[in-house]
């Protein structure tokens, strides 16, 4: 059940890379609760992989890919989730193969989603150590999930499913 706790897990975090946030725990659920042996994931946005590890923990079978645009995420997600070569750097859906046209059973994406105007409103912690690009979601915050959405469709299986971070405001 989504009430279950989920496993205590070591993410591994290099300096310079998002630092995953308690809340994501509710997509990670959510993810969990979708996926079977064999199911097609991937983990967009990933950062340092947490979600894919939470979902390589849960159920070793799953088929999971992770991708990212910052290239210090991606080195760091490579020693959390294994194999580390499905770990793939570039923007959005471009870097993954294409032979998963169709073939996915769940995409879930923690894009950055604080607005521009915002990030100067943030803890010091994340405004001052995170990447911007981790963070800077475009004037409404919705920028990278809009283009998620938007190129999601041929990616997924029918059936499948689309989860998306978001903050409660949007």
């Amino acid at each position: 059940s989504l009430h279950d706790a989920l496993p205590i897990l070591r993410i591994h975090i290099d300096s310079g890379v998002f630092v995953p946030r308690r809340r994501t725990e509710f997509l990670a659920r959510q993810a969990c609760s979708l996926v079977t042996p064999g199911s097609v994931v991937v983990d967009m946005c990933c950062g340092s992989g947490a979600v894919g590890v939470v979902l390589q923990s849960t159920l070793d079978a799953v088929d999971l890919y992770a991708v990212d645009v910052e290239p210090a995420a991606v080195r760091c997600a490579r020693r959390n989730i294994t194999p580390p070569e499905r770990v793939l750097e570039g923007d959005l859906f471009e870097p993954l193969p294409t032979k998963l046209l169709g073939r996915v059973d769940v995409v879930v994406a923690n894009a950055p989603y604080v607005p521009t105007e915002s990030i100067r409103l943030m803890p010091p912690e994340a405004r001052l150590h995170e990447p911007l690009v981790s963070l800077d979601g475009g004037t409404d915050g919705l920028d990278l999930q809009r283009r998620i959405i938007a190129d999601a469709a041929p990616w997924l299986r029918p059936g499948g499913c689309l989860l998306v971070e978001t903050s409660t405001e949007q």
